[in-house]
């Protein structure tokens, strides 16, 4: 008597018959981080006439999630011109801006670190701290321990109770990040903010930053006119060209981050490599 019943595996095996002899499956896809930042065609213009002038564009840059940018170049080559128009201050004369698929507004889409950290000189260093983390949206509660988790952060936490005239333009600086920080916001926009500082106090506050930003995972753009602060900081360089400012380089850095020391990832072979090839686009760009 033969049985008509299905051998017993069978329900446990794939539909075999779909599958083309010697075919294998495709693995999954990667997909992208989305664009945290992306410019189209970007050309910025100042006054008009025969006084206009063209700042920078075309540009198209398109900035991942997580990405650390800097901007690099001469004086006056647009870099702090496309900070603003990513931040929402300003608006493009021509293309597009947009933050997470949205047009940027002006103390919304980013917190922002200028080169003069313009803190309230009346508060204490935690009342600024304070303040930002208020507008977070942070109760009230809980503001004291993410304050001071902030300032141990950027290696401040013996001085919450100091005014701001009473501390250091380093000291200061970081309580500007640690504000900015604090604003919890995605996207990170810093104008030359160490330019000011001395040497030592420069150093101490790019590891800071570097470290910083690779543990809270952000997006961050960084202007600078030196090609060592752009490899050290940046994850990709972009160096500009001469007004009007468009993409002369656009450059991976592959160096190390995270827990690493500083002064290995400054005098390694790879360092010395590609902080080399930034200068010399820098050079060349500026014409």
């Amino acid at each position: 008597m033969t049985s008509s019943s299905t051998p017993p595996d069978t329900a446990a095996r794939p539909a075999e018959a779909e599958l083309a002899p010697g075919r294998a499956i495709a693995p999954p896809e990667e997909v992208a981080p989305p664009d945290a930042i992306a410019l189209h065609e970007v050309t910025h213009r100042y006054g008009s006439g025969p006084d206009e002038v063209v700042a920078v564009g075309p540009v198209n840059l398109r900035i991942p999630t997580g990405e650390f940018l800097v901007l690099v170049g001469a004086s006056g080559c647009g870099k702090s011109t496309l900070l603003r128009l990513i931040a929402g201050f300003e608006r493009a004369s021509e293309g597009t801006v947009s933050v997470a698929g949205q047009t940027p507004a002006p103390g919304e889409s980013a917190g922002v670190v200028f080169q003069q950290p313009r803190l309230l000189p009346w508060r204490t260093v935690g009342g600024n701290i304070d303040l930002a983390l208020r507008y977070a949206g942070v109760p009230k509660p809980d503001r004291a321990k993410h304050r001071a988790d902030l300032l141990a952060r950027v290696g401040l936490d013996d001085i919450a109770g100091r005014r701001i005239w009473e501390i250091s333009g380093g000291q200061q600086q970081r309580v500007a990040i640690a504000r900015v920080l604090a604003a919890r916001k995605p996207l990170l926009l810093l104008d030359e903010p160490f330019a000011a500082l001395d040497a030592l106090t420069r150093e101490r506050l790019q590891e800071d930053l570097r470290q910083v930003t690779a543990e809270t995972g952000g997006t961050s753009v960084f202007v600078t006119h030196s090609a060592e602060e752009a490899v050290f900081l940046g994850t990709r360089v972009v160096v500009l060209t001469s007004r009007p400012g468009r993409v002369a380089l656009d450059l991976r850095v592959d160096l190390p981050r995270g827990e690493v020391d500083a002064d290995a990832v400054r005098n390694s072979p790879r360092f010395g490599e590609l902080r080399a090839e930034v200068a010399r686009a820098v050079k060349a760009a500026a014409g």
